[in-house]
């Protein structure tokens, strides 16, 4: 009797042991799709931390460019030389210019001598700036300009037109004197009407 109760001990217990063989393990907590496939292709060590950090560098990085600062933008009202049907002369008007560090303040008052209004003409509107550079220590502007042949315009037109632009430019008190190239060159006259000063002064 005693043979049999030991043995009937011995096969309770390893009945026991396989039951507790065959218990569920835990599954590892959810780190997203990227963990997943790392782990599925054999991913360890530095590699696996690269996979878990990439997403929150990532954040880290939209939020950085979210929080850098925009150009600031300055206004500006000053007075913009055009002329009327005739050619006759100038007529002053006052336009509001916007710049900025990576706009100058001469390059949008150059765009908005291109750009007239109220029955008026730019003598500008068809030449294109190419460069806008300024010398603060001469007080030097300097503008590199091309002129397509809708932009040339007659002696008086000419005439006109140099001092639009000297008007409206010499009215920032900082530029002293204006030199005027066309595509990169020095040339004794824009149009082939009227002598081209180099550079123009007040």
């Amino acid at each position: 009797m005693r043979k049999i109760a030991i043995l009937l001990a011995m096969v309770a217990m390893l009945g026991v042991a396989a039951g507790c063989g065959n218990k569920p393990v835990a599954s590892p907590p959810d780190n997203g799709n990227e963990v997943d496939a790392a782990l599925s292709s054999g991913a360890q060590g530095t590699e696996l931390q690269e996979v878990q950090q990439s997403g929150s560098g990532a954040d880290e990085t939209s939020a950085a460019n979210a929080d850098a600062p925009e150009a600031e933008v300055e206004k500006l009202t000053i007075q913009v030389y055009y002329t009327d049907d005739n050619l006759m002369d100038l007529k002053p008007k006052s336009r509001e210019i916007e710049f900025t560090a990576d706009r100058s303040k001469y390059e949008s008052a150059f765009e908005a001598l291109q750009k007239a209004d109220d029955g008026l003409l730019s003598l500008w509107e068809k030449v294109v700036l190419n460069t806008v550079k300024f010398d603060e220590t001469s007080g030097q502007l300097n503008l590199d300009i091309s002129l397509p042949d809708e932009a040339r315009l007659g002696a008086g037109g000419e005439s006109l037109a140099l001092e639009a632009l000297k008007n409206t430019m010499f009215q920032f008190d900082e530029v002293k004197q204006i030199e005027l190239t066309l595509d990169g060159a020095q040339v004794e006259s824009l149009m082939g009407h009227v002598d081209l000063e180099h550079p123009m002064s007040r």
